[in-house]
């Protein structure tokens, strides 16, 4: 029973983000290394199950490991210059049987629809052809690329063409010109180009390794696209397929993308968890703010409902009504992650006395474990200095500890305003702490 709860609460939960996802564009991207993984058709029902919640969805594929083989096995060896492969005529060829492989396989697994699979009745039709328009790399510091090109333009509206009737749109990392000439492209610039050109919604990349981690392996939740290019750039501890894939998603933000995703691509199910849960699993590129905290306002009314209702049924806190925040709304502050308010605080201040009570903190169960609660009382904190109050009080029947680890000392009822000494509930015999803020 335990697991069904957990299921029903989880498509509950992803609810809002399956009517959000319906209808947008998303651009998926994932490197070669991803297609040779034994775990790679768990990766493609994944894209089928978006694919049926109504996400148009277009495909790009690295495909650098197939390469290497086909030129290890052909005797020919990989040139570089400055990072970026040289692709001769021989070369070329190995890139061309590279990539038609990976085409046809991809295609194969979309086409699945075993009654036992997770494909079953799932009828996908996936359009590749001519969509990349490409010109040469040409000459640098005397070293002619010959083969390898960049992206010239993007065939929007045949791309669209094919979203429209439904279809998954696959772009691998080639380039056609108007002489007829075939060229070598980067998966990453790709990714980016069609994302920018298409205003995709997200562009989302599945990256090798452990993702876009700290020094100490722990993930960043959300970078602004100059914080991203600049780790691309410095972050030597983080894969390099993650490092272009920052620089790509960069670049496709600054061209007017919103979000870009990138998930680690080794952790199976980490799309599905990124895209249709609010905690997410991966790190979100954009210029949008999708955690802060700034002052309340009356839409928030029913978020700040839904946070202390539970709180106050418990006996942790005061039963407020829907009248009373109304009208003290102007004293509370929220979190707001995702346009959910997930935390909570407000101040009242006693001037006379110089003092405020910081009162109705409450944050989210699914949110306790990232400092939030501490955050709401620093911020309150210094909205009560600059009002130029000298103390803060917090009245508790259960929560005496959480204060007294941030910097409140117990004291007697009687040490509260005259005011909110008249208001006190002896009935509750609610704890009193007090925070010096001249400290």
């Amino acid at each position: 029973m335990e697991t069904v709860h957990s299921f029903v609460d989880f498509f509950r939960l992803s609810a809002p983000y399956i009517h959000a996802h319906r209808g947008r564009t998303f651009v998926v991207m994932f490197s070669g290394e991803a297609v040779d993984d034994s775990e790679f058709p768990h990766l493609i029902h994944d894209v089928a199950l978006m694919h049926a919640l109504g996400v148009r969805l277009v495909l790009v594929h690295g495909s650098r490991p197939q390469i290497e083989k086909r030129l290890s096995d052909r005797g020919i060896k990989p040139k570089f210059h400055e990072g970026t492969r040289v692709t001769d005529r021989p070369t070329m060829s190995c890139v061309e049987d590279a990539v038609g492989n990976i085409r046809g396989r991809l295609e194969g697994l979309l086409s699945m629809g075993l009654p036992s699979s997770p494909m079953a009745h799932a009828r996908i039709r996936v359009a590749s052809g001519n969509f990349v328009m490409a010109r040469p790399w040409g000459v640098r510091n005397g070293v002619d690329h010959q083969f390898t090109g960049n992206v010239r333009r993007i065939d929007v509206d045949a791309i669209r063409a094919r979203l429209d009737a439904s279809d998954i749109v696959l772009l691998s990392p080639l380039g056609y010109s108007p002489t007829g000439d075939i060229f070598n492209l980067s998966s990453h610039e790709v990714a980016a180009a069609a994302a920018s050109a298409l205003s995709a919604d997200k562009l989302i990349a599945l990256v090798e390794g452990k993702g876009v981690v700290d020094k100490r392996n722990r993930v960043l939740p959300q970078l602004t696209p100059a914080e991203a290019l600049e780790l691309s750039r410095t972050a030597k501890h983080l894969h390099v397929d993650t490092r272009k894939n920052l620089e790509s998603a960069s670049r496709a933000c600054r061209e007017g993308v919103r979000r870009a995703h990138l998930v680690e691509r080794a952790q199976d199910g980490a799309i599905l968890q990124e895209l249709f849960t609010r905690e997410g699993r991966g790190t979100l590129v954009t210029n949008e703010q999708y955690e802060g905290l700034r002052p309340a306002k009356l839409e928030d009314i029913p978020g700040l409902l839904s946070l202390l209702d539970p709180l106050e049924d418990q006996g942790f806190l005061v039963r407020r009504t829907r009248e009373t925040l109304e009208q003290e709304i102007d004293r509370f502050v929220v979190i707001e992650r995702d346009n959910m308010v997930i935390g909570c605080a407000a101040i009242e201040p006693f001037e006379p006395e110089k003092v405020a009570e910081l009162y109705c903190l409450a944050v989210h169960p699914s949110y306790r474990e990232a400092g939030r609660g501490e955050e709401l009382i620093e911020q309150l904190v210094e909205i009560a200095r600059k009002r130029g109050m000298q103390k803060l009080f917090v009245l508790t029947t259960q929560t005496s500890h959480f204060f007294r680890e941030r910097g409140f000392v117990m004291a007697s009822p009687k040490a509260l305003p005259e005011a909110r000494l008249a208001r006190y509930d002896k009935r509750r015999k609610s704890k009193v702490l007090i925070r010096d803020l001249s400290r």
